[in-house]
């Protein structure tokens, strides 16, 4: 059981790591690749969370 829940959370995170190294590398506005990236963070926050059963 624990080391499903981990798995899960080392992928969530590699995900997480994966979409904002995209979003770094597209050709738009910095401002809105800035606000593209705090809602990929916030996004991946609350899928953690649920991982760790908070949600």
């Amino acid at each position: 059981m624990a080391s499903s829940v981990l798995i899960g959370i080392l992928i969530t995170f590699l995900v997480i790591v994966l979409i904002l190294y995209l979003v770094a590398r597209l050709p738009i506005d910095g401002r809105a690749k800035q606000i593209v990236q705090i809602i990929v963070i916030i996004i991946g926050i609350i899928s953690l969370l649920k991982y760790l059963a908070v949600f």
